[in-house]
């Protein structure tokens, strides 16, 4: 499976979502910095070194006083002359979004998806660790897929409390994800991303991000064929 499609290709900026307490910025601004970041890592890459509001907030797809009140928000400015910084905008924004010292991540079910997410991931955030990715079925464990050891599920807890792991990643059917919920959590992991196709239930200091590939792309289709029946209308 190829992890290109709409519904999951910011998964970069909803990892780095998941686990934000609400004493701190909203789970929104905390989306858009991440989206900033890489648009403007992206930038570094082709040698430019500043970068006006205007030009991010075209790229985002956010209007530029957005992207002001946002970047005003983490305590940065930039020059009206020159714009922001690219490099000291980087680097103010991982001040803000990622923890000093990095975290952990557990992926659990390693099926077509899974390896996609890992495949994905793998050394595109090193703020954000992969320390082990698990499954109930014999054939895909003890074994490195992708990169990273995959262990039997019965594992999960002793592994999770040794790799200090806080952040899950639920890559099983639904039939099972409520269990592997509870399972992270009462492990010790305080935010899920949640690929699987139904609401989680946790308990409060536990941040969930759903992502659900089948309603998106249901709303993708409807707005696709409404915008066609709109330009047939005007033709």
């Amino acid at each position: 499976m190829v992890l290109s499609i709409a519904a999951v290709k910011n998964l970069e900026l909803t990892l780095e979502d998941v686990g934000k307490g609400e004493n701190m910025i909203s789970a929104k601004s905390i989306g858009r910095l991440s989206l900033y970041r890489r648009l403007l890592i992206s930038l570094k890459t082709r040698g430019e070194e500043n970068v006006h509001s205007h030009k991010l907030a075209s790229l985002g797809g956010v209007s530029p006083a957005q992207v002001r009140r946002d970047i005003m928000a983490v305590g940065y400015s930039g020059s009206p002359a020159r714009g922001y910084s690219i490099d000291e905008l980087v680097e103010c924004i991982g001040r803000i979004i990622d923890h000093p010292e990095g975290q952990n991540v557990a992926l659990v079910g390693v099926g077509h998806l899974g390896r996609a997410v890992l495949n994905y991931f793998r050394g595109r955030r090193p703020k954000l660790r992969v320390r082990a990715a698990f499954d109930n079925d014999i054939n895909k464990t003890n074994r490195v897929l992708h990169g990273y050891r995959a262990h039997p599920v019965t594992q999960l807890a002793e592994i999770i409390k040794r790799e200090k792991i806080t952040v899950g990643i639920v890559c099983v059917p639904k039939e099972a994800a409520q269990d592997v919920a509870n399972n992270l959590v009462d492990a010790g992991c305080r935010g899920i991303l949640n690929f699987a196709p139904i609401p989680l239930r946790v308990p409060p200091g536990v941040y969930v991000e759903d992502i659900d590939i089948t309603m998106s792309l249901e709303k993708v289709a409807y707005f696709a064929r409404e915008t066609a029946k709109e330009e047939e209308k005007t033709e």
